[in-house]
């Protein structure tokens, strides 16, 4: 069997609000309701988890101007959504929800004390995706001039995580004993202060808080370059990628394993979701004509701006795509933003123009076309080559959307027993490492 996510790209913001079937996304963005109905639909459906993305910025690196950003609804604006997972969990019984946590963004002692408030509140349920931040106009809305470098973030990051494993670690285990007779709530002896000292990062502790149901929240990480795979191999449980061919996820899971194992771990320890959108329909004819409008659209003014503004945001901050000529050459530097997904966009543009590249198909993960039986057959052909743990599926934020993964897609898959029919753990990491 594999495992199954849900992929929440606007995180919890303004979702597809123009689009057919978008319903009133441009206005009910911000009721709980449609994730909570997400978060029902998942579950039934035997998803083991939703993935929230988070951004904390007003976007203005295209054009120099917030207009662009702002006509579209493009990652702003958006809500924390921190206060969105205690209500998820309310609504589901099995259900891990992820959130995205930035390093340059929460102090190690307040992200560790909020991820465990969190994991009380949900029950043993909760996990982090611990992010670097993107964007200059990000870090300057948390005291910084611009956004550091790529590799120095990831330095940062690792020096996070140490920390706030440290602080989830400040209570042994026995430490709590509720003795009435004593009394005594605490055996004082069992919590230490971590008296964590680095480059970034101060941090005395212990906790002041007991730990959660999982002591340990799931931990989640979205960064494919070799620091992000680095920051995943020493501490993720689970981990986004992106890879369009089997032997694409063959070679990063072998390199994963490799690097795992300098941190005395195993490599199912991690469990690696690749990117998936799939094209569902009724017939494989319809299946086709929905990716091949999809296609179609993206040459559009419109498509053609959003796609330029992403390239924009991707790169850091660090170009305006809108300065180019787009039947000119494609500039080739990658920036110091997202830089694998640069990297993907700008694979084997040598010979393309600008047009090209943000009119051709999309490249962010392995996309599947047909029938939801027909799906579920080529999902099992790759499981069957790989041996993948699973997929984070992304889809527009739709009900249509969610109901034709969720009754769709998922009731093939179970059929040929590639997705899990019942939760056996008590917790998230639980029925994540379930298989």
């Amino acid at each position: 069997m594999f495992h199954l996510g849900w992929f929440l790209g606007d995180g919890f913001g303004i979702h597809p609000w123009t689009e057919p079937w978008s319903g009133r996304n441009g206005w009910d963005w911000t009721n709980p309701r449609i994730y909570t109905d997400l978060g029902c639909a998942l579950e039934r459906a035997g998803f083991d988890l939703m993935f929230i993305e988070d951004t904390s910025m007003v976007e203005d690196t295209y054009g120099g101007s917030m207009e662009t950003t702002l006509k579209y609804g493009l990652m702003a604006p958006k809500n924390d959504p921190m206060p969105l997972v205690p209500l998820i969990s309310q609504a589901t019984r099995h259900l891990g929800i992820v959130s995205t946590m930035s390093t340059i963004q929460y102090p190690p002692f307040l992200g560790a004390r909020l991820m465990t408030t969190l994991d009380h509140l949900t029950e043993g349920r909760v996990g982090v995706n611990v992010v670097t931040s993107v964007t200059h106009r990000v870090a300057q809305n948390f005291g910084l001039d611009a956004h550091m470098a790529h590799a120095e973030r990831y330095e940062m990051a690792m020096e996070w995580m140490d920390a706030v494993s440290a602080l989830w670690e400040s209570w042994e285990p026995d430490a709590v004993m509720v003795d009435d007779d004593a009394p005594r709530y605490a055996d004082h002896t069992k919590v230490h202060t971590v008296d964590f000292e680095g480059k970034y990062f101060k941090t005395r502790g212990p906790m002041n808080t007991i730990p959660g149901p999982q002591r340990r929240p799931v931990v989640a990480q979205a960064g494919n370059s070799g620091p992000g795979r680095e920051l995943a191999a020493k501490h993720a449980d689970t981990m986004l990628a992106l890879a369009r061919t089997p032997e694409a996820m063959k070679d990063l899971r072998a390199d994963m394993s490799e690097r795992m194992e300098k941190y005395g771990r195993k490599p199912d320890e991690l469990k690696i979701l690749f990117m998936t959108t799939p094209w569902l329909a009724e017939t494989r004819d319809e299946a086709q004509a929905k990716l091949d409008r999809y296609n179609e659209h993206r040459h559009s003014p419109e498509a053609i701006e959003k796609m330029l503004w992403g390239m924009s945001y991707v790169s850091g901050g660090e170009f305006d795509y809108s300065t180019y000529d787009l039947d000119g050459p494609v500039p080739t530097a990658v920036g110091n933003g997202e830089t694998t997904s640069m990297k993907g966009i700008l694979k084997d543009a040598e010979n393309l123009t600008l047009r090209d590249v943000v009119t051709g198909p999309s490249k962010y993960g392995m996309d599947f076309v047909g029938t939801p039986d027909d799906i579920a057959a080529q999902m099992d052909e790759v499981y069957q080559e790989t041996g993948l743990d699973g997929w984070l599926v992304y889809s527009p934020m739709t009900r249509h959307s969610i109901s034709l993964v969720t009754d769709g897609l998922a009731p093939s898959l179970r059929k040929r027993g590639l997705i899990r029919s019942s939760y056996d753990g008590a917790t998230f990491r639980d029925n994540l490492l379930a298989f």
